[in-house]
Formats: structure tokens, C-alpha cells, sequence
């Protein structure tokens, strides 16, 4: 039962969920201010040097965990609803600030770093799946953007103490927004009147739908536009489908296409080693204050994609962002180059912190959020759920190679070699984004499916 009905809408629900990207955001920043005192003996936990393998893991193992998060909270989303799922993940979150608060050592980093992996692979299909299924087609494109600015909120909160505080006291901080989520949430948060109909519950999803504050006439309008979909029962679902299927392959290659772009930007090695390549080139600020102005930005640019998204479209945004990231990724190549031959760039220190804070703008008018919010707009909800999951594990296993392999890439090949890599890979991005995605602005979720079609 939700509490206070009368301020219940689409909003609070979506600012309560938000939430967790905020927490989400933390975790996958934690690694830019934690990894300096991890590797002092005399800050870190263990009372021991830690070596560079055991950092890497530390670093890396979120993304391995989020390989495994979303079938895990694919199959809950249809069993437990969406709402338990996400403060499922919210309690994962939880106990790892817990564990790496109390913990000695770097095993239960790693255990902690793993359960927060599965709770952030988690996030990424529940949330803008429960954010677009509560959601009217006018405004679904904000709400999940909406959504996005919290995540680098988190972001910023964890570059922004880290550097400051010691690393249990860090991390006992970074635990209570995700405590706030499971209590607001739990209180305020509306179950997607989706599942209710997917469940053959038609009076609760009607009651969902009233305390997400929409009127008698808008309920019956939505429950008749959802009512063929989610109650037919035709109903074998075979997973090859995803395969087999004209439609549901082509949405399978677009949000794939989209989100394996996105790590292939470069984004989550940037971010979890923000601090490494400011040093690596050579900037004059101190790399952490660097790292904060590349995450404040990360947070201000955020809310560009919340602006646009619903009037210009996404494929618009989508192009501004590709060609953006093409041209600082290849400024910053082009730096690194003149810096590892050995060109007089003595002048030139701000450019990488101008670059690199450029593409995150043009990686939040697009990249950034978009590829999720397709994702979670491409599927019917017969196939959504494993679909989406399907979807993640490819994307976040990518991100682990990415991730894993950024600090060695940078030591054989260079950092010049590295960021010419990323920009091939925009490059290749504006492409595919110009060529084979559709437009979803304003559409409903049948319409979607009916152009996916044809």
C-alpha cells in the first residue's frame, strides 16, 4: 500500500527510484578517490602494500558483478514485481558500503565490489524499465533523464569526499543513500501497473495507475492501449525468439548497438581511472581536483539530455553526442601524441581537462543516458525483461574487458594509441545511430513496436 496517495504521482515515484541511480553513481566513481589510499599502506585497511593485480580486481569486479546483475533482476521483475526488485538492488548496494566500511581485507572488497557489481547491473535494467512502464509517452524521455542527473549527483558526492576522509568513514557515508532509497522507496514508490496487468491483476493496475495521478479517463485510456498486449495468452516464451524474430532482433541490435558504443567511448574507464590519465598527461592542476571538475561537469551537462531529449529526439541528440565525442576524444589523441614524441606541450596542460570535461557534455547530450532509455523502449513485456537482461550482460561484459584491460592498453600502447581507439569507435557510433535507430520521442511503447515491424 502506498502512503500519502494525494501526493503520489508518475514524479515522486520517479524521484524516489532516482534514488538508486544516486547510489549507482557513487559506486561507480568510488574507485577515482578509494584507489590512491588503497595503494598507501598507510591509509588503507589492510595494513599492507596492496599490489597492482589486487587493485585492478578491486576496480573492475563492479562491472563483473553487473554481467550476472541483470538476469538475476531481469527473472525477479517478472516473479517479485519492480518495485522488490529495485530494493533488492538497493539492499545489495547496502551491504557492500557495509562490508568495506567494517572490512579488513581485500577478500571482502572483493566480495563487497561484486555484490555492489550485481546491484548496479541490476539498476540498469530495472530502473528505466520501471521508469518507462510508469510514465506517459510525453514525458518518459525526462523522467528517465531526470533520473540520470541523480546518478551523477552520486558521482560527484564520491569524488568530492573521497579524496578527503578516510576510506571506512567513506564508506560508511556512501551507505546512507542507499538506507534513504530502501526507506523512501519503500514508502513512496508505486509498483508498475505493467507487471499488475502482466499478472492478470487489472484492479491493481488501475489502482496503480490513480496514485501515479492519472485521471479516471487517462486510466481507462491506458488500461485499454496495454490490455491486449499484456493479457493475451498466446503465450510459450522461448528466449530464441530474441533471434528468431524480425522485430525483436532489430531491437536486440539497436539498444546492443547503442550501449556497446557507449563503453567503447571509453566512459567507465574514464571515469574509474579519471585520476591515472589526468596524471598520465601531464595536466598542471592536481589530478584529483581535475577529477572533480570532470564529474561536476559530468553533473552540471546532465540535465542538457533532460532538456532536449523530448523535443528534439533522440536520434538528434544522439548525433550531436557521437560527433562531440569524436572531436575531444581526438583532441586528447592528438596531445598525447605530441606529448609521447616529445613536442614542447609545456603550454598545453589544460587541454586534456578541457577535453575530457567536453566529451562528457556531448556524452551526457546522448550517450550517456539515451542507450538505457531505448533499451527499456525497444520490447514488448512479454520478452522485455530477458531481452533487457540479455541486452546488459553483453554491455556490462564489455565494460569489464574495457575496464580491466584500460591500465594495461595504456602501458603497452599509450595513451595516444587508447583515445585514437575510442575515437574510431564514436566515429562508427554516429553511423549506426544515423542509419538504424528509430525515433521513439512521443511515441507509446505499441507504436514502437509497429514501427519495428515494418
Amino acid at each position: 500500500m502506498v502512503l500519502l496517495p494525494r501526493i503520489a504521482s508518475v514524479y515522486v515515484s520517479a524521484g524516489a527510484a532516482s534514488i538508486l541511480f544516486f547510489v549507482v553513481g557513487t559506486i561507480c566513481s568510488w574507485s577515482s578517490p578509494a584507489i590512491p589510499k588503497l595503494q598507501n599502506a598507510t591509509e588503507n585497511p589492510f595494513g599492507r602494500d596492496v599490489a597492482p593485480d589486487e587493485i585492478s580486481w578491486i576496480s573492475s569486479l563492479v562491472t563483473l558483478g553487473a554481467i550476472f546483475g541483470p538476469f538475476l533482476f531481469g527473472y525477479s521483475a517478472d516473479k517479485l514485481g519492480r518495485k522488490y526488485s529495485l530494493l533488492c538492488a538497493g539492499l545489495l548496494a547496502l551491504v557492500s558500503y557495509v562490508l568495506m566500511a567494517v572490512g579488513t581485507a581485500v577478500e571482502v572488497y572483493y566480495l563487497a565490489r561484486t555484490l555492489a557489481g550485481l546491484s548496479v547491473g541490476g539498476t540498469f535494467i530495472l530502473l528505466p524499465m520501471y521508469l518507462s512502464e510508469i510514465s506517459e509517452s510525453h514525458n518518459r524521455g525526462l523522467v528517465n533523464c531526470a533520473a540520470g542527473c541523480s546518478c551523477c549527483m552520486g558521482l560527484l558526492l564520491a569524488v568530492c569526499l573521497g579524496p578527503y576522509k578516510p576510506i571506512g568513514f567513506f564508506n560508511a557515508i556512501l551507505a546512507i543513500p542507499a538506507l534513504a532509497f530502501l526507506i523512501v522507496f519503500g514508502i513512496l514508490g508505486v509498483e508498475s501497473p505493467v507487471y499488475f496487468l502482466k499478472i492478470e491483476e487489472s484492479d491493481k493496475a488501475e489502482m496503480a495507475l490513480h496514485h501515479l495521478g492519472r485521471t479516471p479517463e487517462m486510466i481507462k485510456k491506458e488500461m485499454a492501449e496495454m490490455q491486449t498486449e499484456y493479457q493475451v495468452k498466446d503465450d510459450h516464451f522461448n528466449p530464441l525468439d530474441i533471434f528468431t524474430s524480425k522485430i525483436l532482433l532489430k531491437g536486440v541490435v539497436s539498444a546492443m548497438g547503442l550501449l556497446v558504443f557507449q563503453q567503447l567511448s571509453g566512459i567507465n574507464a574514464f571515469t574509474f581511472y579519471s585520476a591515472q590519465i589526468f596524471n598520465e598527461a601531464g595536466t598542471d592542476l592536481p589530478a584529483h581536483y581535475c577529477t572533480m571538475i570532470f564529474i561536476f561537469v559530468q553533473f552540471a551537462s546532465s540535465f542538457i539530455a533532460a532538456f532536449l531529449v523530448d523535443r528534439s529526439g533522440r536520434k538528434v541528440c544522439l548525433l550531436i553526442s557521437g560527433i562531440g565525442m569524436v572531436l575531444t576524444e581526438g583532441t586528447i589523441s592528438l596531445f598525447c601524441y605530441m606529448k609521447a614524441k616529445q613536442y614542447d606541450v609545456s603550454g598545453l596542460g589544460w587541454l586534456p581537462v578541457v577535453a575530457l570535461t567536453t566529451f562528457i557534455v556531448f556524452f551526457n547530450i546522448g550517450y550517456g543516458p539515451l542507450p538505457w532509455i531505448i533499451m527499456a523502449e525497444m520490447f514488448s513485456t512479454k520478452y522485455k525483461s530477458f531481452a533487457c537482461a540479455f541486452v546488459a550482460t553483453v554491455t556490462w561484459t564489455v565494460s569489464f574487458l574495457v575496464t580491466k584491460c584500460f591500465p594495461l592498453a595504456i602501458r603497452v600502447l599509450g595513451m595516444d594509441v587508447v583515445f585514437l581507439a575510442c575515437t574510431v569507435c564514436c566515429m562508427l557510433a554516429i553511423v549506426f545511430s544515423s542509419f538504424y535507430i528509430v525515433e521513439t520521442k512521443g511515441r507509446s511503447l505499441q507504436e514502437i513496436q509497429l514501427i519495428l515491424s515494418k
